[in-house]
This record gives C-alpha cells, structure tokens and sequence, in this order.
C-alpha cells in the first residue's frame, strides 16, 4: 500500500457523498460505553480516510446538557470490541478516554498532527503504517 498524503487522510463522514450500503452500520448517535461498562456519551462523527473509504476514528461527544458544555474525544475505530444496534463498546475505560490528547473540533487542523498521537496514546499502529 502507498502511503498517502497524511494532510488527506481523514474527513467527517457528513462532509463526503459516501453512504453506508447497509445504514444499520452506521454508528453515529449511539451510546459508548467503555470496557468497565460505564458510559461515556455518545458517537458524534464519524472520520472518513478518502483513499480506503474506511471508517477510521469515531468522535464521541461527552457530558453537557443538550449539547452545551459537551466535549469531543476521538477514539480509533480499531478500540471498537463490539456493537449493537443502540451501542458501541470500546476497549479503554472513560478515564482513559477523558485524558486523551486534546481534541477542539473548531481549532485544530485536520492534518497528520491530529491522527498520530490518539493512535499511540491507544497503542495502536496507523492504518497508512500497516
């Protein structure tokens, strides 16, 4: 596989004209919970890589009333240990999750800088690695 230009790699689902084939995979609005049960919020966006047309981060917005006062923590989608139709279940606790590299939707460039830390901080290898 080439590596791609990691200033392309990722964009929100929402932003792209893709569609699931099957939308019972879609996983934006369910609940998340970590691997001790406890929920964490909920799957806000979902981070699209252009070339592979692969899922590859979920966004979880977390906390707030209503959405105000709600933060966004992004999680790679390899943390997913399972799903149902209402859920997605990840492999790290909510402690984990909360202290995960700053994510500012509104702030920060979505370039390499974004992606390569929450993959070493959940130890996994980068896609584009692999």
């Amino acid at each position: 596989m080439t590596q791609p230009n990691p200033k392309d790699l990722l964009e929100k689902l929402v932003d792209t004209d893709l569609e699931f084939a099957d939308p019972s995979q879609d996983l934006r609005n369910r609940k998340v919970t970590d691997s001790s049960g406890k929920h964490i919020g909920h799957v806000s966006a979902l981070f699209v890589d252009r070339q592979d047309r692969k899922i590859r981060f979920l966004q979880v917005g977390a906390g707030g009333f209503l959405g105000i006062g709600e933060r966004e923590f992004l999680v790679p989608v390899e943390d997913i240990v399972r799903s149902t139709p209402d859920e997605v279940f990840i492999n790290h606790t909510l402690e984990h999750v909360v202290n995960a590299p700053p994510y500012t939707p509104s702030l920060i460039p979505m370039d390499e800088n974004v992606w390569i830390p929450y993959y070493g901080y959940y130890g996994y290898v980068p896609y584009w690695k692999r």
